[in-house]
């Protein structure tokens, strides 16, 4: 590993140079924006020998296949005739999954819109193709819209068998039952039949089904339970229950080589997971293997190469849920000397960042690369082929191949976007009204394109609300775009927020428009008192539950706000859940947190302009919900604007002209609309 690290070193001054940009920033066209990535979707083949990526020619992408020892001649393009290709990787040395969508109307007693989705394996050349496990003919409208929406999933590419993967059927009566299939003959074996209520398999290193989960309801409520299979009997056997009205999360994540040891992560009695070990034949917790005093731990990266010698199976590093989402301790030795030579080489420096714990008050300042940083996407058993992707908040996906001691660059997503026009985001918190410390991203405007703050403003609240942000690229393009027109832009993790510990996560229940709601005003307010917001220019926007946020804005009084965007926003959340949450274990485990402001119930007294836009193919928040909302708000007094979207999902836009059309509005409404004279 020395000399690899001297090689890296080497790399560190060719890697710093780069092509002379205008003294000037110059920020990125609606067209730029929304163009699909030059290249993306990169994947190694295991034996490291192919990589493989999508290319995009304007509308169009294509698979293009390269032999890594020559990388100087043209790549193998693979396209498609009928359906737009949306993803590729490998799956053996010399096979790749490709999935592929296109829109799909389905007539029953009204016109269903929505998108197919298949999931298709192709030699390296594109010349057979085959369905991972093909469907029955569809015998009823119903079937056929399970068959449209839903493709098998691959549970296991098996990456010690040459021939086979394990894949899950998620169609029609035999939805679960996993099936082996062969990739030279498709020729496919069921394995397991499927069980009521089985949420997924664990599989160990020679693919076998040694553990799953499973939900279901008793007389405690809705619960997720982990099961190990009895080598002896051969049956499921419980060992862990985690209930979800206390937000437990007990789960099987990996197995060891060692057949009676498990990989634990739960957070049962704390506030943030951990990691430990289990031992399955005595029932019991072994020694914490990883805790990260701010962050979930979340998962053990192993080397599942037999190839790999005495490497196979050894632990290489830990994840946790960190400013990134997905970080990563790397905790072998070989690991962390590459790790430091890719760092240097790729000119990835620490910043001191300050975190605080928004369940305890306890803070720390950390070293952590806030800027940018690098993803392993692939490696070889022995490590000497590493593909990788470098990305930060105001740097466009980059991707590299590391062979032999080498670095290379293979190419960048977004070459003609500017990087210097997408501000500086960092990881912030402030305090909410009740004390509760709030984390939230915060991206400040180039202040040489735009002079120095405070700033116009827009409030971005996240969807779900169970989910977050991460501080990496947006590649909904939409910080970008609000940051290169020098808007300062917060994205609030508000209570609700999942993956930044329990206590946060719980707060939000049946706060919505409410509690939850004053985290965002209360980050408004933090913003123009450390003079970074405009007093009177600040916006919200936000898509799917952040187009509640927007909805609730524009009806809560003494609001912060000059105008709001509602993308696809839910605007009646009595009538959505009792539309969605028919399933018994979603009805117990998250219908009663969904309580507060009904925005719909006041949409005519709406306070503050608004602007919605919706997709005509929304399936996960139908258009009605836009539909009812704006209906009633045009009887406000308020400018209200709303733009259907033609042939627009829950995302992603599947033209770039519709990828354009909705930046385009959003950009139009900030600088010119919002009331008639823009933000």
């Amino acid at each position: 590993m020395g000399k690899t690290r001297i090689h890296l070193l080497a790399m560190a001054a060719l890697l710093s140079s780069s092509p002379v940009i205008a003294s000037q920033p110059t920020r990125p066209s609606i067209e730029q924006l929304a163009a699909f990535p030059q290249y993306s979707s990169f994947s190694l083949s295991p034996d490291g020998k192919h990589i493989a990526a999508l290319r995009a020619n304007g509308e169009e992408r294509v698979i293009a296949v390269w032999q890594t020892d020559a990388m100087n001649q043209a790549p193998t393009l693979i396209g498609a005739e009928r359906m737009k290709i949306s993803g590729v990787s490998f799956v053996k040395n010399d096979r790749l999954a490709v999935s592929f969508w296109q829109p799909y109307d389905l007539r029953t007693d009204r016109i269903y819109k929505t998108f197919i989705n298949k999931l298709m394996i192709t030699d390296l050349e594109g010349k057979s193709w085959n369905e991972p496990l093909p469907q029955p003919r569809a015998t009823s409208r119903d079937q056929e819209l399970l068959q449209s929406r839903s493709s098998p999933s691959v549970l296991d590419r098996l990456p010690n068998d040459p021939n086979h993967i394990l894949v899950v059927n998620n169609v029609g009566a035999n939805a679960g039952d996993v099936y082996r299939v062969d990739l030279r003959s498709f020729k496919a074996e069921r394995i397991q039949m499927s069980e009521e209520r089985v949420a997924g398999y664990i599989t160990d290193f020679d693919g076998n089904l040694r553990a799953r989960l499973k939900q279901d309801l008793d007389g405690g409520g809705a619960y997720v339970s982990a099961e190990f299979k009895n080598p002896q009997t051969n049956k499921w056997e419980e060992h862990f229950r985690s209930y979800v009205k206390n937000r437990d999360q007990t789960q099987i994540i990996a197995l060891s080589t060692d057949p009676n040891i498990a990989f634990i992560q739960s957070n049962e009695g704390q506030d943030k997971s951990a990691i430990y070990e289990y031992d399955i034949a005595a029932r019991a917790k072994k020694e914490i293997l990883f805790q990260h005093n701010f962050f979930n731990a979340n998962r053990v990266i192993v080397n599942p190469y037999r190839s790999a010698g005495e490497d196979f199976g050894k632990i290489l590093g830990l994840g946790y849920e960190g400013p990134r989402e997905d970080d990563i301790e790397w905790t072998d030795p070989k690991m962390r000397a590459l790790d430091a030579g890719l760092r240097q080489a790729l000119h990835i420096s620490n910043d001191k960042v300050k975190l605080t714990d928004p369940a305890t008050g306890q803070t720390s300042t950390v070293e952590y690369p806030e800027q940018r940083q690098y993803t392993v996407t692939g490696y070889t058993p022995d490590m000497s082929t590493v593909l990788l992707t470098v990305d930060g908040s105001a740097t466009p996906p980059e991707h590299y191949l590391f062979r032999n001691g080498s670095l290379s660059l293979l190419a960048k997503s977004y070459p003609e976007i500017d990087p210097r026009t997408l501000g500086n985001t960092r990881l912030i918190y402030y305090k909410a009204r009740d004390g509760l410390d709030i984390p939230a991203f915060l991206t400040t405007p180039n202040t040489e394109m735009c002079g120095a703050g405070p700033w116009n403003t827009v409030v971005h609240p996240h969807g779900g609300p169970w989910a977050r942000d991460g501080i990496g690229f947006d590649g909904s393009m939409w910080v970008p775009l609000m940051a290169s027109r020098c808007m300062a832009v917060l994205r609030p993790q508000f209570r609700g927020s999942e993956g930044w510990g329990r206590r946060l996560w719980m707060a939000g229940d049946a706060q919505w428009g409410q509690r939850m709601q004053d985290d965002k005003d209360d980050g408004a307010k933090w913003l123009i008192e450390q003079n970074i917001a405009k007093p009177g220019h600040i916006a919200m926007f936000g898509f799917s539950y952040g187009g509640y946020s927007a909805f609730a804005a524009a009806v809560r009084p003494e609001g912060m706000y000059k105008c709001a965007i509602a993308g696809a926003g839910v605007s009646d959340i009595k009538k959505i859940w009792s539309r969605f949450y028919t399933n018994p274990f979603f009805r117990q485990a998250q219908a009663p947190t969904v309580d507060g402001l009904n925005p719909l119930d006041h949409a005519d007294k709406i306070k503050i302009p608004l602007m919605i836009y919706h997709g005509d193919r929304d399936q996960t928040v139908p258009i009605e919900q836009s539909e009812w909302f704006v209906s009633k708000a045009k009887g406000s007094g308020q400018p209200v604007e709303y733009h259907p979207i033609a042939d627009y999902a829950h995302g992603p836009a599947w033209t770039r002209e519709i990828m354009a059309n909705q930046l385009r509005i959003i950009d139009t409404y900030l600088a010119s609309g919002c009331g008639g004279t823009g933000l």
